[in-house]
């Protein structure tokens, strides 16, 4: 009978939390085929499976045998918002009923999901809502990757499908994706502050949902002493750095981090990246009126980061920003991106998505949504 193959333990397994070969280990150390792992991974991955009774693969005398070892955790989705553009915002609750918040950004052929690290973020940067949460709790990093499989889930359902059936082509007649093709870390929290199980996430992401590393960005606002560690132990993904200021001084008043991590040395480490061929590193400048937006800004970000493979997002400050900062006016933006484009440096505007449901850049705020 298949129940004596197993052996009785204290309490059970997440099937989520197992890596690969945690999976092959776990399958077989209780008498079943290797193949039987693939089969869990295909159902958990690719088929979205919130519980063991879904693997169908399984008989049913299998699958309750293993519901005595195992289960498959699950976030839940709480609430979903979606915006007048077509970005959708999803809070979901942990198994602590803690809450966390998801962004799905919908352009041309991309469906780009910005995910979270952690529960609320510790560091505090002026023009970001989540900062002033402070931090609960890292992510388990089957958390970090089950916002991938509980979205991927959603848009697999069939009203769904039939709701984005005007999104089924773009105007080139190119078939738009039913499911995520890119990944952000740039939800709440600060990824290299729970390293360890952010890149045991970015593992399991690549090998198990089949998204390239190559469209993976992890975004960091410059936690030194892991910085030089993410090429060493994770896929070679894309790096983004929050970097918004010229000068420590004005850095330090708007990123509270950078009086640990100054920006002199965060620029030292920057170069010292190591980039595959076609690859730069992207810095992320947030454009606030008064603080960083003045042509001297401009010209000392050139200084800054001339010589480095790069490019620059200037991403306005959202109307609705912390603290009374308040967006640079379109013509500074202009004037400074000007400046940029005359240095040879490539520098693009990039508009947030989702305001209107406080989905956009820094606007992630959980539990009010």
């Amino acid at each position: 009978m298949v129940a004596g193959i197993f052996s009785i333990i204290m309490s059970k397994t997440n099937l989520k939390s197992l890596s690969k070969d945690e999976m092959f280990d776990f399958t077989v150390s209780h008498g079943l085929p290797r193949y039987r792992a693939d089969q869990i991974i295909h159902r958990i991955y690719e088929k979205y499976a919130s519980s063991i009774d879904e693997i169908t693969e399984f008989s049913k005398e299998l699958r309750k045998a293993l519901e005595e070892l195992a289960f498959i955790s699950c976030i839940r989705i709480v609430k979903r918002l979606v915006s007048s553009d077509g970005t959708e915002k999803f809070l979901f609750s942990l198994d602590d009923g803690r809450l966390i918040e998801s962004v799905l950004i919908t352009d041309k052929n991309r469906l780009t999901l910005c995910i979270s690290s952690q529960v609320g973020c510790a560091l505090g940067c002026r023009f970001c809502r989540t900062g002033k949460l402070g931090l609960t709790r890292n992510l388990k990093s089957h958390e970090i990757v089950d916002q991938v499989i509980a979205v991927n889930r959603i848009l697999a359902e069939p009203d769904v499908i039939t709701s984005r059936a005007h999104l089924a082509k773009d105007k080139d007649g190119v078939f738009l994706p039913r499911k995520i093709t890119n990944i952000v870390f740039m939800g709440m929290g600060e990824p290299l502050m729970n390293f360890d199980e952010v890149v045991e996430a970015l593992w399991k992401i690549v090998i198990f949902t089949g998204i390239s590393r190559r469209k993976i960005t992890l975004s960091t606002a410059g936690i030194l002493p892991k910085l030089p560690l993410l090429p060493q132990q994770a896929p070679e993904i894309n790096l983004a750095v929050s970097l918004n200021a010229t000068t420590e001084a004005s850095r330090s008043g708007i990123m509270p981090v950078n009086r640990k991590y100054p920006l002199a040395a965060l620029i030292g480490a920057c170069e010292k990246f190591p980039l595959g061929p076609g690859r730069r590193i992207t810095f992320e400048y947030i454009m606030i009126k008064g603080v960083n937006d003045t042509p001297g800004d401009a010209r000392r970000l050139v200084k800054l980061l001339r010589g480095l493979r790069c490019k620059i997002n200037l991403i306005p400050l959202n109307h609705d920003g912390p603290d009374g900062l308040r967006p640079s006016s379109e013509k500074n933006i202009l004037e400074f991106q000007e400046i940029l484009d005359l240095n040879k440096m490539t520098a693009l505007i990039r508009r947030s998505k989702g305001g209107d449901i406080s989905a956009a850049c820094g606007q992630l705020a959980s539990p009010q949504l």
